[in-house]
């Protein structure tokens, strides 16, 4: 005859809930996970911040330079700044029948055609030290140096995108 195991004797004992260390190792383990997450969540946020302020400042200066370029090549006659070597805070000249002012207004960079003023930095970024300056010789088409600072309003923690632009331009 075959040997048979009773299992009468043997009781399973069966939980019903967790026990407090079982609890606390939980606890430990998801604190440790959720302080994990908010630091990664904390450095997006500031890398998001960093790229932001960037680009506003970058994107608003080449617009602005490209604006610059593109007027002053087309321009016939420029009334400020008057004299070769002198330097004003605005720029006026003409093309053919359309008036054109670049000047600072309430730290943004207004162009104003034929007296209808547009900001040419977004709602981002404030420009400030906006000089003009007449270069070149006597005989020749006059040329610009042209010199702005462009500081993003992006609050981030090492403190807002601040670049300064400086370019020649002539006139063709």
């Amino acid at each position: 005859m075959k040997n048979k195991f009773k299992i009468e004797n043997l009781k399973l004992k069966i939980s019903n809930g967790f026990t407090l260390v079982e609890l606390l190792i939980y606890m430990a383990l998801l604190s440790i996970f959720l302080i994990t997450l908010s630091g990664i969540f904390v450095n997006i946020m500031e890398v998001q911040l960093e790229s932001d302020a960037t680009s506003a400042v970058e994107q608003d200066g080449r617009f602005i330079l490209s604006r610059l370029a593109y007027d002053i090549n087309s321009a016939q006659v420029v009334t400020t700044p008057a004299g070769l070597g002198t330097t004003a805070s605005n720029l006026d000249f003409t093309v053919p029948g359309i008036s054109y002012s670049y000047s600072l207004n309430a730290n943004n960079l207004q162009l104003s055609e034929n007296g209808q003023p547009s900001n040419l930095n977004s709602s981002e970024t404030q420009v400030s030290n906006l000089t003009f300056q007449r270069i070149g010789n006597l005989l020749g088409k006059h040329t610009f140096k042209i010199q702005f600072t462009i500081t993003s309003k992006t609050q981030r923690p090492s403190g807002p995108e601040t670049k300064t632009f400086t370019t020649t331009i002539g006139l063709r």
